[in-house]
């Protein structure tokens, strides 16, 4: 095996033990956090770059194999492109389930495509 090859294999060994470190510290921040807004940082920041790192271990892997596949670049960029909107509706839908009162609730936007609250 030339030197190319081992420097490869040790950039893959890195990028999956970095990958698993962070989906294992976003699972269990997931599990140990005691609210829903402290809830959301575990899967949309530390399991994205854990995904993330995952991924890109596995398309070093396949360029070095010379099969090259760039799928995993492409659920990659749907990956990072989602999570943080994902997050971002379930902080808006936790903000308005703890407001007791209807009346604090701001009114609703005038633009009838806005689906996050209605006023019946």
């Amino acid at each position: 095996m030339n030197d190319l090859g081992i420097i490869t294999e040790v950039i893959v060994a890195a990028l999956l033990v970095i990958g698993a470190f962070f989906t294992l510290v976003g699972s269990i921040g997931l599990i140990k956090l005691d609210n829903c807004m402290s809830r959301l940082h575990g899967p949309t920041k530390a399991s994205t770059l854990g995904v993330g790192a995952l991924l890109m271990a596995s398309v070093v892997y396949s360029f070095q194999s010379s099969d090259g596949s760039v799928h995993e670049i492409l659920v990659m960029a749907f990956l990072f492109a989602t999570a943080p909107i994902s997050g971002n509706f379930i902080a808006k839908v936790n903000m308005h389930r703890l407001r007791s009162n209807k009346e604090a609730l701001p009114p609703p936007p005038k633009d009838h495509v806005w689906g996050t609250y209605s006023e019946k």
